[in-house]
């Protein structure tokens, strides 16, 4: 993987947008930057309801 696929964005299922949006927001821009990381660490292009689910349990929210 270069460089420029790991900055690429990448694309939300609804499903995973309506979660975020669940987030408060003064924590979702850090949240969202961390469920995309999972997502580039897990090769993935797309971030699902999953990884979303994933990332909120590793933040023990």
């Amino acid at each position: 993987m270069t460089d420029s696929n790991f900055n690429h964005e990448l694309q939300w299922t609804p499903e995973a947008q309506i979660k975020l949006k669940n987030i408060p927001y003064f924590v979702r821009a850090q949240a969202r930057k961390r469920i995309e990381d999972l997502a580039r660490e897990a090769e993935q292009e797309v971030v699902t309801a999953e990884i979303v689910e994933q990332a909120r349990l590793e933040f023990g929210q």
